[in-house]
């Protein structure tokens, strides 16, 4: 593990790029002030054809938490409106767990004593046979934040094989220049998540304590770099929780609406991920962001970027991904297993977090046509 000082300064072997939208989050984050806004602001931005960064910021606000009902009305008839009933189903696919990062709050940070695994070619192979027999046909790949044992090519191999399985490949892995994320694409990944975890400087400084993960900058622009190496589509996050969840959310919601507007054709992805408990450590959970509070979350970027795609992830419970799927999510995940090689039900390695959801992909799929939804395993088109 490399140990890195300051966690605002680059590496020497990592990509630079301007930091224009990085100040203006920063900026952005540190001027929010959740108490001035007020229940006018919150019916304001609710009659509005079209949110400014103060509409959301209302929104956001405890102010608008008297207005969820309304708030649920108004993202329920955007969602309706840009994606109709399609709610698509995925699964995430874990193929390593090393990592070389300190994150004093993840299951898989170096220090964590945990059985660490790789899955081989043969490995991945099986699992993804695994999960194409219950119908899904789209895939997120996930490993730990280690470059030395889950390298590009390692990488790119397992999504070769996933383009050959599934429509569309997804990727949450360690933060990469423009130029590797170029080769992912060219080898069949079609969008890049990748969670910021908290857009406070001072506490990220103090959450990762080395590793690459450390260097705020290169992760903040991580996104960018993926659509300048062609990906399809990026996604957004804040671990809510680690810090105040408001600002945090607010952050996300303007870095993805800058990033929109810097790039037009790139699809933009919301993730909302609580913090769970981890191995050795069954006390983390989340600050102060409770179930109506992250509903919130979820309806404000909805209502703010109608068009991007929501997912919900296992992290939460049956009851609570039941419903935000009627009103805001369009993307659910489904057979989740968070552990290296637990699709086949051999796990060869320990998972990250605790999942709430267990629930397998035909009763993900019934409880959505229960609601009178469209499940849907890709409406991707290729030409």
């Amino acid at each position: 593990m490399r140990e890195c000082n300051d966690p605002m300064v680059y590496l020497p072997d990592m990509q630079q790029i301007p930091d224009d939208i990085m100040n203006q989050v920063l900026l952005a984050r540190e001027s929010y002030d959740e108490s001035r806004y007020t229940e006018r602001d919150v019916e304001r931005a609710l009659d509005k054809d079209y949110l400014n960064a103060q509409d959301f910021a209302a929104l956001l606000s405890p102010a608008a938490g008297e207005y969820l009902e309304p708030m649920a009305q108004r993202a329920r008839a955007e969602t309706r409106k840009h994606f109709g009933n399609a709610i698509n189903l995925f699964t995430p696919l874990y193929i390593a767990n090393y990592c070389e990062n300190h994150c004093i709050y993840c299951g898989f940070n170096c220090t964590n004593k945990i059985h660490r695994a790789r899955l081989n070619a043969a490995q991945i192979e099986q699992e993804m046979q695994a999960i194409a027999q219950t119908g899904l046909e789209e895939i997120l790949i996930l490993t730990g934040e280690s470059p030395r044992m889950s390298d590009v090519h390692y990488i790119g191999e397992a999504c070769k094989q996933a383009k050959r399985i599934f429509k569309v490949v997804g990727l949450e892995v360690y933060p990469m220049d423009a130029k590797d994320y170029a080769y992912l694409h060219d080898c069949g990944a079609d969008y890049v998540t990748v969670f910021q975890e908290t857009y406070n400087t001072r506490q990220y400084g103090k959450l990762h304590l080395g590793g690459r993960k450390r260097i705020f900058p290169y992760r903040f622009n991580a996104q960018e770099r993926a659509l300048m190496g062609g990906m399809r589509g990026v996604g957004f996050a804040a671990l809510l929780g680690l810090d105040d969840f408001r600002k945090d959310a607010y952050a996300t919601g303007i870095h993805a609406a800058l990033i929109q507007k810097k790039y037009p054709q790139a699809e933009i992805a919301f993730s909302c991920p609580r913090l769970r408990p981890i191995i050795n450590n069954d006390k983390i959970n989340p600050r102060d962001v409770h179930e109506p509070q992250l509903l919130q979350v979820v309806m404000a970027y909805r209502i703010f970027m109608p068009f991007a795609s929501i997912t919900i992830s296992s992290r939460e419970g049956a009851r609570f991904r039941d419903h935000v799927i009627g009103i805001a999510a369009t993307k659910i995940s489904a057979g989740v297993d968070v552990g290296i090689g637990g699709h086949t039900g051999e796990a060869k390695g320990d998972e990250q977090f605790e999942i709430s959801d267990g629930r397998g992909v035909e009763e993900i799929y019934k409880m959505i046509a229960a609601q009178g939804l469209q499940p849907v395993m890709s409406e991707y088109i290729y030409v």
